[in-house]
């Protein structure tokens, strides 16, 4: 399908090869160009040539380049139509959605392009030979992708996808091409734990070096679970076991190949409630957006963050709201550090507007905190930017910060989501203050 250039930049390569609006762009270095991911391979090289129609012409140029220099053009459509998801997960996020929210938060997307661009996770369950093929001409790598169990069976059972059971032959596949990948498990109690688990570790462990790291990280349920499997989070004993599992595991990898590879999610220590271990101990916390060291790195932040922090010079009475399990080690992680004139109160919010299990920052709403805050007093309220849509002041529930601000007769300071950010914001010095 050709691609119309909607404009083409100033003193840009476009330009000088004499590209206009309009021109349809047919094929870059003779081949087809099906989406973003064939045409930012397709102009990273040092030479190019152009087909494009113009006024029912094909013409075409070419030129020698510097590589990675852009084209410089913008087209009418934005190159990426999503791959929606081809499975039924038993564990589904969407499908335990509250009713009545916007409509891109019932979209089920499961798109290898979205992984290698922003670390989303994928199955591959809706990506042919010929598309795997083509993740291996395109040398997209490293990508994020959704193993939770390598029985054949047991996978095609869980995701409810005949393909599931396919998942070793694709990454095999991948490995012997050079393309690298992340790993995550989904732990479902009573289903892919156990020995089931064991299982899965040491398959993805025989696929190192082209697999780079193993997350398990416990299911996450809501309160909407109607006529959806019956399926429960791990106990803290189950928790507990799981946990030494895999310090069994890190040992002796760490010994083999010089990495611990697999690594427990923060929830999961939380669920045993145990402590997370050190920064050192995640390597360079590859799977951070996954929940997997995030309480570790924080913590290393805020230490580096307090060396130069500057704290007020009259005291600021605070209260910092959060999901439930982030709540206690957050407050002690503040209450062992001196913060002169920062007297803060930590509170972790109930997820009404989700229910069940779900104790995350993240996925708290205007309206869980205006419930469980109504009352109370402070100078400032601090809460996470992770809670709003990017870019907004809108919470998942459609409220926004000013809102809530006004409801609870609180100013509202939103921290950046990291230790540097929230010392900023606890100091008065960062944020944004509403």
């Amino acid at each position: 399908m050709p691609h119309v250039i909607r404009s083409v930049e100033p003193d840009s390569l476009a330009m000088e090869l004499g590209l206009r609006p309009g021109d349809k762009l047919i094929k870059l270095n003779d081949e087809n160009v099906l989406d973003v991911i064939d045409y930012q391979y397709l102009v990273s090289g040092d030479h190019l040539r152009v087909q494009f129609e113009r006024d029912g012409e094909i013409q075409e140029v070419e030129c020698e380049k510097d590589e990675w220099e852009e084209l410089g053009v913008q087209f009418e459509d934005s190159l990426l139509t999503t791959h929606l998801c081809a499975n039924r997960c038993i564990f589904c996020f969407v499908d335990q959605m509250r009713p009545g929210c916007r409509e891109s938060l019932y979209v089920k997307d499961d798109d290898w392009r979205m992984s290698l661009m922003m670390g989303n996770f994928v199955t591959l369950t809706n990506v042919p030979d010929r598309e795997l093929d083509r993740i291996i001409r395109r040398h997209a790598s490293p990508l994020y992708i959704s193993v939770h169990a390598t029985d054949p069976q047991l996978r095609a059972a869980m995701l409810r996808n005949k393909n599931g059971g396919k998942i070793m032959e694709q990454l095999r596949k991948l490995k012997a091409a050079g393309i690298e990948y992340h790993l995550q498990v989904v732990l479902v109690p009573g289903c892919n734990d156990g020995e089931q688990l064991e299982r899965t570790i040491e398959d993805c462990a025989s696929l190192m070096p082209a697999a780079l790291s193993l997350a398990i990280v416990p299911v996450g349920l809501t309160g909407f679970r109607e006529g959806l499997t019956p399926l429960r989070v791990p106990t803290q004993d189950e928790a507990d076991d799981i946990l030494r599992l895999i310090r069994r595991y890190q040992k002796r990898f760490y010994k083999q190949h010089g990495t611990r590879f697999v690594f427990a999610s923060d929830e999961l220590y939380v669920l045993a409630g145990q402590p997370v271990p050190k920064a050192e101990s995640y390597e360079g916390f590859p799977q951070i957006e996954n929940g997997v060291g995030k309480f570790a790195l924080l913590r290393q932040d805020l230490e580096y963050a307090l060396e130069d922090a500057r704290f007020p010079e009259k005291p600021r009475e605070l209260l910092l709201a959060c999901g439930v399990s982030a709540a206690p080690e957050l407050e002690a992680m503040l209450n062992g550090y001196e913060l002169p004139n920062v007297h803060v109160r930590v509170r972790g919010v109930p997820n009404l507007f989700f229910g069940g299990d779900v104790t995350v920052t993240g996925l708290l709403t205007g309206g869980c905190l205006r419930e469980a805050l109504q009352g109370e007093k402070a100078d400032e309220l601090i809460l996470s930017d992770c809670m709003f849509r990017a870019g907004t002041h809108t919470f998942l529930d459609d409220s926004t910060a000013e809102q809530l601000a006004e409801a609870l007769g609180i100013r509202i300071r939103i921290s950046e989501d990291s230790g540097e950010g929230l010392i900023a914001a606890l100091t008065g010095q960062g944020g944004e203050l509403i």
